[in-house]
């Protein structure tokens, strides 16, 4: 009788053990993550920029922002509606935004001014760079995405 209750005391104990340690496993591992949430906009986020010099890569920035056009408009930007409002307007074409308007008095001095676009806009990633020759060409034809 004593082997049949010592054979039921090391069964009991595998099993106990068993469970014990799927239970320890269970506990262990992580819980699912939760599905990600898809927004049904293509993100537009971007960093603009706004230095001195003639390219983007020696220039000293004075100033960048952020703009954030979907799902809403938002960001660092100080006049994000009308920013976003614009780039749609162009189909997020930033040398459409860029370009000196005809009729544009400036002088002809060499100070140039750069700005530009990193990011995503409607879910393609953007890197833009467009130097104007001095303030003045600049103040013609940044339009509200660079007015900041």
């Amino acid at each position: 009788m004593r082997y049949i209750t010592g054979g039921i005391a090391l069964g009991s104990a595998l099993i106990l053990g068993s469970l014990v340690g799927a239970g320890a496993t269970a506990s262990a591992s992580p819980a699912p993550a939760p599905a990600a949430q898809q927004s049904l906009y293509a993100p537009s986020a971007l960093v603009l920029t706004v230095g001195q010099g003639d390219k983007a890569a020696s220039a000293g920035v004075q100033r960048a922002v952020t703009l954030n056009c979907m799902p809403k408009a938002s960001g660092t930007h100080p006049d994000a509606r009308g920013a976003c409002d614009q780039l749609r307007s162009v189909n997020g074409n930033f040398a459409d935004i860029t370009k000196v308007k005809s009729g544009t008095a400036c002088t002809k001095e060499w100070n140039p001014f750069v700005v530009t676009a990193e990011g995503v806009w409607e879910g393609q990633r953007v890197k833009y760079e467009h130097t104007f020759a001095n303030p003045c060409e600049m103040k013609a034809s940044k339009g509200t995405v660079f007015e900041f």
